[in-house]
């Protein structure tokens, strides 16, 4: 991954984001297949990586034999890879008993729960997930969207704790600037592609509420799945303009949809840059192992005030 061609400056912070692997029980099936794949390509142009982001539909049904075989892929490459976090989505959870495949999604990828944050290199990476097996939308409770809010306006942690715990400075406060990144399985209504509301691919039953929060925030880049939308279509971003969060719907490891509601055959995913007054989210196609040039895009940050933030997005 070419990491030095922005100013000839290197980024800060790298990482990866994957979506709807919809692994199955067959080792041969098409989306296990592309899943090795999507990783393969990872492990050859991530060096450097501070973690591959993974937005939910690990699974196709959320079974065991699933969960068993995305174990089995991913130790392919283990040695290869960054550390991977993962995000619930409504394969995972929505296609059975609530409690036991939520209890399957924690204990076999080793996340806390629906909802989790993790500061990683001095920025903020947050996770929201359903709290009820819904088929296909997410719910989000009370205390998620008041717990997203607290993370949100959250300070950087201190690292000099004499134990070291990665504790909050009291009081501290993250620059108004800096980017947020946050993870959910669906996305807004009438944001990225696939979201419209003729496409039916939405799917927050707080959406009101959450679009309230994230207008408070407008340093966030929310990342979505669940559409499959490929990347080369022109709403792939939904921009913030400095009024609310700049989103991205980031297509699907397993199979592409398109405009013309039709299924296609491909793999896609983002690759991204963190630099000092940008961010750079990049399209990969991993069939191909190339760069989608329709979904390259620089989220700059123009102005640096206390208690606001404005962002522009360039489409490269």
């Amino acid at each position: 991954m070419n990491t030095s061609g922005h100013g000839g400056q290197p980024p800060l912070l790298t990482f990866q984001i994957i979506t709807d692997t919809h692994v199955t029980a067959d080792p041969a099936h098409e989306y296990n297949l592309n899943f090795e794949r999507a990783l393969q390509d990872l492990a050859g142009h991530a060096q450097g990586s501070s973690g591959i982001m993974h937005i939910g539909d690990i699974t196709d049904h959320g079974f065991a034999e699933e969960y068993a075989e995305v174990h089995r892929i991913l130790q392919l490459h283990q040695a290869s890879l960054p550390e991977i976090r993962f995000t619930l989505g409504n394969h995972d959870v929505g296609l059975g008993h609530w409690e036991s495949r939520l209890a399957m999604y924690t204990s076999r990828m080793g996340m806390p729960g629906p909802y989790h944050d993790h500061w990683t290199d001095g920025y903020h990476f947050i996770f929201l997930g359903t709290e009820e097996g819904l088929p296909t939308f997410c719910n989000l409770s009370d205390e998620q969207l008041r717990w997203l809010d607290r993370k949100l306006g959250e300070g950087v942690p201190d690292s000099r704790q004499p134990d070291g715990q990665m504790e909050l400075e009291l009081g501290a406060a993250a620059p108004p600037n800096q980017p947020v990144f946050l993870f959910l399985h669906q996305p807004l209504k009438d944001t990225v592609a696939g979201s419209l509301e003729s496409q039916e691919w939405y799917g927050v039953t707080q959406d009101k509420e959450l679009r309230s929060i994230l207008a408070k925030y407008p340093q966030t880049l929310l990342f979505t799945g669940h559409t499959h939308w490929e990347l080369e279509v022109d709403n792939t971003m939904y921009p913030g303009n400095g009024e609310t969060a700049t989103m991205f719907n980031a297509a699907s490891v397993a199979y592409l949809w398109t405009n013309a509601d039709e299924h296609k055959t491909g793999s896609q995913g983002f690759y991204v840059e963190v630099y000092t007054d940008k961010v750079l989210v990049r399209g990969r196609d991993f069939t191909t192992g190339t760069w989608i040039e329709a979904a390259e895009y620089e989220v700059v940050n123009t102005v640096n005030v206390p208690g606001q933030s404005s962002e522009k997005v360039h489409i490269k």
